[in-house]
Parts: structure tokens; sequence; C-alpha cells
């Protein structure tokens, strides 16, 4: 088996030879096997993540301001229909993502995944401009945190906005400097609190329509006939005001999703990814269907979307769709209480980025895309030098201090991040793609693998030309009659060439070929029981 060997360097290590010769390892899931240093995507962190921490990064990871605020304005300019929608198409390429890269997930569970599977199953350069893009768009999107964190305390207070924002930056530089494990316990315990948060507001929204609300006024689908199930975009009626409003709510629709697919990059930290992957996969229909396609119904049923504080620009609690229907419901107490889960999950989002951001750094280095000194690892495994780099990137944050306040550097964070976000979608499901024909032209069966993804290759197909659609139409409004806005066209659309270029610069360079199918390394990386299924 080409390109796979085995390493018995630390302790509770396998040689992987020794399972070639004797077709069976240990069952032990403290001590899975692992293949040799920088050999095949494997970077210096360590298997420390237990079963359930996977799990609620899984169902909880990413989740911040996008999900609790942002849904306001997209609901305002798409209506109850337009915006429920939006979130079942987006959901649904999510859902082809995540059943792609889980598979690969589950078989090769290398640091840092993605960038390493581009590398070995499309080309180098593609590799290589993947960890930038997807890298930048997780470092930029602590910042986005930061600032929202910010806004979220204004809601109290008038406390400095620099102030918060370095308490912030603090806060996700310890949770991501101490143990992965140690990492893995806060997401368990901020997540337990949004999902928390998310249960109390469904129980409010049920009961606030069913007039059970202090002003005993009943909705119901009120909203659904007036103003109606679609709504006008920008006074553009008929039909055509009705689509792009639709339209309007992808961006938002695309951002409270992005994050989701980090659970597969916990592969290589995992202590049995074999089990926890697939579990995680699995697990984000639910979340889907959970968060966000019963969070986009419920607020159709609750708020009015002429509302004029949905998109009032303040990015803290008042312009959240479920306070404002608290508030008019005559709700008093919750408000603050939402608001203060909702900068719980803006914290945790941005600790989950800055996590995401460093392992794509290490994913460099164990391709040799980057000096090994960015791949250096503590002894409890936490790549220390490739976390600190990703968190420089939090400062940037700070421009919400300039001109024009910071709901406008959010607005310029989430953008950047979003396109970021769905060229990375696009392109793990390109790697899926080419894997899957790999497999067919060396005679591999999908039977040996441990998990399965369903539908396949078809699923990787809807999810590269829905990623792809998504990324095209995300900046749609500067293209409408008298909307063009030069600052707002490159928001969209600058992440286009940043993932471009160094395709470009890395084929010039350093003349990377194609990967063609039959010379597609699909063994190294693999555990020993995946060896052992092969060899079954």
């Amino acid at each position: 088996m080409h390109g796979f060997k085995g390493s018995s360097a630390s302790k509770g290590v396998t040689d992987l030879d020794d399972v070639e010769k004797n077709g069976h390892a240990s069952s032990d899931d403290n001590h899975i096997p692992e293949p040799q240093l920088n050999v095949g995507g494997h970077g210096g962190t360590q298997r420390r993540l237990k079963d359930y921490q996977v799990t609620m990064i899984g169902f909880c990871s990413g989740i911040g301001t996008g999900l609790f605020i942002g849904t306001g304005s997209a609901y305002a300019t798409a209506g109850p229909a337009g915006l429920l929608l939006a979130y079942i198409v987006v959901g649904a390429v999510l859902w082809a993502v995540m059943q792609s890269i889980a598979e690969l997930a589950t078989l090769i569970p290398t640091a840092g995944s993605f960038p390493h599977w581009a590398t070995r199953f499309i080309d180098p350069a593609v590799g290589f401009s993947l960890a930038i893009s997807y890298g930048y768009c997780y470092t930029i999107a602590i910042a986005s945190e930061c600032s929202a964190a910010a806004i979220l305390v204004s809601y109290w207070t008038d406390i400095s906005t620099a102030i918060v924002i370095t308490i912030s930056l603090v806060l996700i530089l310890i949770a991501n400097l101490l143990s992965v494990r140690f990492f893995g316990e806060t997401e368990v315990v901020t997540g337990a609190i949004k999902v928390a948060c998310f249960v109390g507001l469904v129980i409010a929204s049920i009961v606030i329509t069913a007039g059970g609300g202090p002003n005993h006024e009943a909705i119901g689908f009120r909203y659904w006939h007036d103003p109606g199930a679609w709504y006008n975009y920008n006074g553009i009626t008929g039909s055509t005001g009705h689509f792009l409003g639709f339209l309007s709510a992808f961006v938002n629709a695309s951002f409270s999703f992005i994050g989701v697919e980090t659970v597969v990059i916990t592969a290589a930290e995992s202590i049995n990814p074999h089990r926890a992957i697939p579990k995680a996969a699995d697990r984000v229909t639910y979340r889907i269907g959970f968060f966000y396609i019963l969070g986009a119904l419920l607020i159709s049923l609750v708020v009015d979307p002429r509302n004029e504080d949905l998109v009032s620009g303040t990015g803290n609690a008042n312009s959240s769709p479920w306070v404002i229907a608290i508030k008019e419901a005559g709700i008093s107490v919750l408000p603050s209480i939402v608001n203060a889960c909702i900068l719980i999950s803006a914290w945790s989002a941005g600790s989950s980025y800055c996590w995401v951001g460093s392992r794509m750094i290490v994913a460099m280095t164990t391709d040799h895309q980057l000096p090994q000194i960015f791949g250096r690892t503590t002894k409890n495994g936490v790549p220390w030098v490739a976390v600190i780099v990703a968190w420089l990137f939090g400062p940037l944050a700070y421009l919400s201090l300039g001109e024009g306040g910071p709901s406008q550097a959010f607005t310029w964070l989430l953008n950047l991040s979003t396109v970021a976000g769905l060229i990375a979608w696009a392109t793990l499901c390109a790697c899926y793609i080419r894997f899957h024909r790999a497999l067919k032209v060396q005679g591999i069966s999908r039977k040996t693998f441990p998990w399965k993804s369903p539908f396949q290759p078809f699923t990787a197909w809807f999810g590269f030309i829905g990623s792809a659609v998504i990324t095209l139409v995300a900046g749609f409004p500067v293209f409408l009659a008298g909307n063009w806005n030069t600052a707002d066209f490159i928001a969209s659309y600058v992440g286009i060439p940043i993932f471009i270029v160094p395709i470009i610069l890395w084929k010039v360079f350093k003349k990377s070929k194609f990967v063609r199918a039959k010379d597609m390394d699909l063994w190294s990386g693999r555990l020993a029981t995946s060896v052992q299924a092969v060899q079954r």
C-alpha cells in the first residue's frame, strides 16, 4: 500500500507495517494508531477530543450572531416564505457538503483535513489556495465575532468598545492555547447554553403566537397573509421583487450555516473519528432542521417583516427578531437574557474560528507549504505558533472603532468571510468528486470504508453546484439599476480572486500538476482500523 507507513515514535502508537503483516491492531479507543508525522497529512496534534465533545462541536460550533441577529435583516427583505425557502435550500447544500467531507474525514482523519484533501485529490496549488482562503475566512471571522461582542455589550452599557474587544480576544486566545480537551469542554458548555437559549426562544415563540403573552394577542400565521408570504425587495413588486427577496436571504443564510463543517476538522484530534465523525454528520440534519428551518418558521410567525427594528443596524439584541417579538408581547425580562446568550455565542464562535484557522496553518506545514515552525506543538499537542498566528487577525476588530461605527466593520468582515466559506464548500465537494473517481479507476470499493455517505457522487455534485451558485449570486444587489457600489462589490466578490491568485502563483513557481485519478494516493493518513477493513 503505497505512501502508508507507520510510526512507533510515541506511546500508544502501533507500527502500521505490523498491521499489514498481522492483520490486526489494538482496539483500545484511546490508543488508535497514528500515521507518521508529516506523512499523509499527519501533524503534531494529539487525539484528545472525546466523542461527546465532537458531538457538541458538530451540533453547535459556529453558531454566533448570524443565527440570533442576522436573520432579522434577511427576513425584512425576503418575507416569511423567502426566508424559509432560503434556509431550506442553503441547508440542503450544506447537508450535501457535510455528507461528502464527513466520509473523507472518517477514512482519512488528517491535520486540518481540508487543504490536505485538495492537495491530494485535485492539485497542490488548490490545496495551498484553499488553506489561504479558508484560513482567512475564519481568522477574519474572529474579528467579526469580537466586533459583534462589543455591539452586544452596548445593549446594557456605554463601556468602551476597545475594552470589550480586548477582553474577547484574550478569552479566545486562552481557550485555544490550553489543551484541545479544554477547548472541547468550553464548546460543550457554551453549546449547552446555545441550545438552552434556542429552546427557550422556541417555547416563547409558540406561546406568543398562540396569544399566551402578557398582551394576550394571538398572531398565528397573520404575517403570512399581511403583508404576505413573499415580500417585495426594495420596492420592486411582483414575482421579480419576490425572487430578489429570496436571493437576498441567501447571503445571510449562508453566513449562519458557515462553520457547521468545522466539526470534520476535529477528526485529526478525535479519540475515535470512525465513530464520532459519522455521528456528527448524521446530527447535522437535526441541527439544520432545529436551529435554522424551525427558527425561520417561528420568526415568520411572531414578527412583522415590516418592523423597522429588524433593519435598525444596532447589531445587538434590539435587532434580533426574537427579542423584537418578546418586547412586543410585553415580556420585559427575557431580552437581556437573550442578549447575554448571544454574547456567549459570539465568544464561542470566535474561539472556534481561531481553532479552525490554526488547524489550516498546521495543514500547510504537513504538506510542506509553510515552514515547519508553524506546526510546533506543546506537550499537550496544541499548535501554539499556529494559534497565535491565526489569533493575530483578531485585532482587525478594532476597525469597528473607526468611522462608520461597529456595524459597518461587522458587515464588511461578514461579507469577506461568507464568500470564502462558500468557495471552500464548493472546493471540498470537488475533492470528494475527484476522490470518488479515483476509487473507480483504482478498483477500490467503498464497502470497505468505516462509514459511507449516501447517494454519492450525486450528493457531492449537488453540494458543488449549489455552493458555486450561491457564491455567484451573493453580491447581486450591486448589479441592480442604480445600486452600484464599488465597496460592496469588492466585499462580495474579493474572495474569488483571493482563491484564484494563489493557485496561479503556486502553479507558476512550484509547477505543480493536476493529480490524475490513477495516481491518486488513497491510503496515506488512514488509521490502522481502516486498513484492517480493507484486508478483510
